[in-house]
């Protein structure tokens, strides 16, 4: 059976990068920042991708454009006869059980827009009650998280270059472009220069102890690791893809969409906000109640709320679409080349799949954490720490090493690679480990 590939390399870094991008970039790196001390945190966060959010993204890459397979059939041909093939599996399960939560999180942003565009969201006079009146209307969720789910769909259906890569060489410039313009806006409303500090200066009296382990998480969660999306993206890559470079790129992309997202949401809320310990007690707080409660009781003291709101949840709904499409895509290709199914019919059947999932988180918010917490703090610190495992001890170093220089095109010493292997060996599952427990405890990130 031929696969397809991706036809640019634009169009693969955009395709990556968009698959890194969610609604975690825009709702919890902020609350990351703010209860981690501000600059003090930025840079362990930057220090965590470098280390060990790149390395572990390669990883990934290396396993999917090796195999040149889905991510269970990467590892079963890798190692075959092996039971590695089960960390393919588990990574594959954890994206479909995400979407069964995040789709309905995904639907929130349409209603939202929906609000916006209306005038509707400001003719309410309690923000808090308006957003738990969604929360307690599982119907409307469902129908929310039917119409998310076939517009991921369609993009999926229509195959690698002509959905998933056309789709994010339009979705990702328009995000930028939304990122920029909001960013503008909330830096030049009066008072923004307090949320700008706040942002940008170290701030040693909110540092903990615990924020290399929060930075750590932060990265890990970001970049889409441990869920079998770049193991499948990169198996569309071609011979020529630069690994190490595309990881790189797709990071830095990741990080500016997290970065441009804090230089919103800390100016426009430090200018717009009556009680500044409140506001920066919202920040930490983070997660829904920052997105779909506290900034749109901000927007709606601006001039033009109606626009620069709709444009924000805009803003959402795309950086959720273009994760959720290396989701479904991921369990998609899984079920084509595994079970011989067309792709109309894999999209199909996970779709269905997905929509029965949505269906209980809509109607129960138990369920619904239930689905977060076993994928955030145990199925995705397992996936990842087992790929990391495989690449580092498992696979023969001269694969590896062919796939980092391109059988040998790129120029990559000896000491690089034995530097790399040392990460993936000891110093990643230590630090993955580290998340694992203390997300079980209860501290770590969602």
């Amino acid at each position: 059976m031929s696969r397809a590939t991706f036809a640019s390399k634009i169009g693969m870094v955009a395709a990556a990068a968009g698959s890194a991008v969610g609604l975690g970039n825009i709702w919890h790196f902020p609350s990351e920042t703010a209860s981690g001390g501000g600059a003090l945190f930025i840079f362990v966060y930057l220090g965590c991708i470098l280390f060990f959010g790149i390395p572990l993204m390669v990883s990934e890459f290396i396993v999917g454009r090796a195999s040149n397979a889905n991510a269970a059939g990467a590892f079963q041909k890798l190692a075959p006869g092996t039971k590695w093939k089960y960390v393919g599996r588990l990574a594959i399960l954890t994206g479909l059980i995400i979407m069964g939560f995040y789709m309905v999180v995904c639907g929130w942003t349409l209603e939202f827009i929906f609000q916006s565009a209306t005038g509707g969201l400001f003719g309410v006079s309690d923000f808090s009650a308006n957003f738990t009146q969604l929360l307690q209307s599982p119907i409307k969720q469902w129908i929310l998280t039917v119409v998310f789910t076939l517009l991921t769909a369609f993009f999926v259906v229509s195959g690698v270059r002509k959905g998933i890569e056309l789709s994010a060489k339009i979705m990702m410039p328009i995000l930028f472009l939304l990122l920029i313009v909001l960013v503008i806006r909330a830096l030049t409303l009066n008072g923004s220069s307090a949320g700008l500090e706040f942002l940008l200066k170290p701030n040693f009296q909110n540092f903990k102890p615990s924020v290399f382990i929060d930075a750590m998480g932060q990265s890990f969660f970001s970049l889409s690791l441990g869920m079998a999306c770049m193991i499948t993206y990169a198996s569309y890559f071609d011979k020529t893809a630069n690994l190490p470079k595309t990881a790189l790129q797709v990071s830095v992309l990741d990080t500016l969409v997290a970065l441009l997202a804090g230089l919103i949401i800390f100016p426009a809320a430090f200018a717009l906000a009556s009680n500044q310990a409140t506001i920066t007690d919202d920040l930490i707080e983070g997660g829904p109640g920052l997105l779909f409660i506290t900034l749109p009781e901000l927007f709606n003291q601006m001039p033009l709320s109606a626009v620069w709101s709709t444009l924000f949840f805009i803003l959402l709904a795309i950086a959720a679409l273009t994760s959720t499409i290396s989701l479904m895509e991921v369990v998609t290709v899984y079920l084509h080349e595994e079970f011989n199914f067309s792709r109309r019919k894999s999209v199909l059947i996970v779709t269905i799949v997905v929509l029965v999932l949505g269906a209980f988180s809509s109607y129960s918010s138990d369920f619904f954490k239930v689905l977060d917490f076993a994928t955030a703090k145990i199925m995705l610190p397992v996936a990842g720490l087992f790929t990391s495992l495989f690449v580092g001890w498992y696979l023969d170093k001269k694969l590896v090493y062919a796939q980092l220089t391109n059988d040998g095109t790129l120029s990559f010493g000896v000491r690089f690679l034995k530097g790399y292997i040392f990460i993936l060996r000891y110093l990643a599952p230590i630090a993955i480990m580290a998340i694992f427990i203390y997300g079980l405890l209860g501290q770590c990130v969602i």
